[in-house]
């Protein structure tokens, strides 16, 4: 009868692992940070429907609340080409709760989260309309990106979240993102700044996670369940059944390899 309960108990943890998957529609973008080289930018523009199209930026995860015409206009989107560019900012829940403010995301087709700090876009968005609208735009067909911290948030799991400083993976009441990608923790700059080992512990800690650390100038573009690479460098996948590098816990993927979010391997 053991032999049974193992097969029960193996099938069990993998259905829960099928769970992790990315939108049923749209797309996401997340890059490692750094700098955007061409093919990341022009994707992304392509997937929120061309430079006619109508974009929404979030710099909240910066410091400072001036982010008018000089920000817009130094953004890749409008040195890109994008005619419509719209900031969407505030410090304030209650107001990212309103219905003013969520306008102009009910007409994006775009969205790009910018980097900073992760803690301050889920301290003011999570939980509200416009957390609910973000996901919108993906469920309508859009794309959601971001850099750095606006890619970790794209995540369910949110590591580098605490306030006190990023070098803490896993921070209490600072562990919960955007849930784009589900069942995941996103880590960026991982081998510019040597993170390549800093998702074990969480994912040791939270085994059903997938993790992707992103290394910069390099993105991950996620559609369903086909996750692609895309940029200059690589990204490190981690987790229960993913086939490992050798000596490494992880599997390393290359500027134009895809990787099968359900069945956790190449695709």
């Amino acid at each position: 009868m053991r032999w049974l309960f193992a097969i029960w108990l193996l099938a069990c943890s993998c259905s829960s692992f099928a769970d992790e998957i990315g939108p049923k529609s749209g797309t996401l973008v997340a890059v490692g940070g750094g700098r955007m080289p061409p093919e990341i930018i022009d994707e992304f523009i392509k997937l929120g429907g061309g430079k006619s199209a109508k974009f929404v930026i979030f710099p909240t995860a910066n410091t400072g609340d001036d982010w008018g015409e000089a920000y817009v206009a130094r953004s890749f989107l409008k040195k890109s080409g994008v005619e419509h560019v719209t900031v969407v900012h505030t410090r304030d829940r209650d107001v990212a709760d309103s219905e003013d403010f969520v306008k102009s995301l009910r007409e994006a087709s775009g969205v790009w989260i910018d980097g900073g700090r992760q803690w301050r876009l889920a301290d003011v968005y999570l939980g509200t309309r416009t957390q609910r609208e973000i996901a919108a735009v993906v469920e309508r067909g859009g794309v959601v990106g971001g850099s750095s911290a606006g890619a970790t948030i794209i995540g369910s799991y949110l590591v580098r979240g605490a306030p006190e400083g990023n070098h803490i993976m896993m921070a209490k009441g600072h562990e919960e993102g955007f849930g784009l990608l589900k069942s995941a923790a996103i880590d960026q700059h991982v081998i510019a700044r040597k993170r390549h080992l800093d998702l074990v512990p969480v994912i040791d800690a939270h085994p059903e996670l997938l993790g992707f650390g992103i290394d910069e100038a390099t993105a991950i573009v996620v559609q369903g369940n086909r996750l692609r690479v895309i940029g200059a460098s690589q990204v490190l996948v981690h987790g229960r059944r993913v086939p490992s590098d050798p000596e490494k816990p992880y599997l390393t993927l290359k500027a134009g390899e895809s990787f099968d979010l359900e069945k956790r391997q190449r695709d």
